[in-house]
């Protein structure tokens, strides 16, 4: 529980038991069991507000990789297709001067 053992666990409830008594022990217990189920309530309707909205930019963000990336196959393409011919006329012009 949070990284505590049961020695610290149990100085923890006799240094409460000793500041707060027997008789208020009990309301600050419970006191602090609702402060953390509030926080708890609170943690996960931000987790169900924010949950959507996350998932929504991760499909943007796929998106926008994708068009990237065919961008990029579609500017290699081109560059190949410019520099086929430039190419064929470096090897011609090299085979005419072997001869």
């Amino acid at each position: 529980m949070f990284g505590l053992g049961v020695g610290e666990i149990l100085i923890i409830l006799v240094i409460a038991f000793l500041l707060f008594g027997p008789k208020q022990l009990p309301e600050v217990a419970r006191q602090l069991g609702k402060a953390v189920k509030g926080f708890k309530e609170t943690a996960e309707d931000l987790r169900k507000s924010v949950e959507p909205e996350l998932n929504m930019i991760q499909q943007e963000v796929k998106m926008v990789e994708q068009d990237f990336q065919a961008s990029i196959k579609d500017a290699e393409e081109q560059i190949k297709a410019v520099g086929a011919p430039a190419e064929k006329q470096v090897d011609s012009k090299g085979s005419n001067s072997q001869v």
